[in-house]
């Protein structure tokens, strides 16, 4: 959260866990990435209600995709592709 003023609208959110604290950053986002996670967690769950694409439980995002990062992510088949 200390890094949440620099989420612009429409860039994907990658972060390690999120919690209830995260939620008004949802809508600003176009998907949502995070390291730990399953289909009942916080992100998973505000993701899904909002209509934003999500893959939670990734493992090791925060350390493999870098700020400023092309993304794409398909929350349906549970992939996230850095694209440069």
């Amino acid at each position: 959260m200390t890094e949440a003023e620099h989420l612009a609208a429409g860039e994907i959110l990658v972060t390690n866990v999120t919690n209830v604290g995260w939620t008004p950053l949802f809508p600003r986002a176009a998907a949502v990435v995070t390291d730990v996670g399953a289909p009942l967690s916080h992100a998973a769950i505000v993701a899904r209600e909002l209509g934003i694409p999500a893959v939670v439980g990734t493992g090791d995002a925060t350390s493999r995709i870098r700020d400023g990062a092309r993304v794409r992510v398909d929350g349906s088949a549970g992939t996230v592709e850095v694209l440069d």
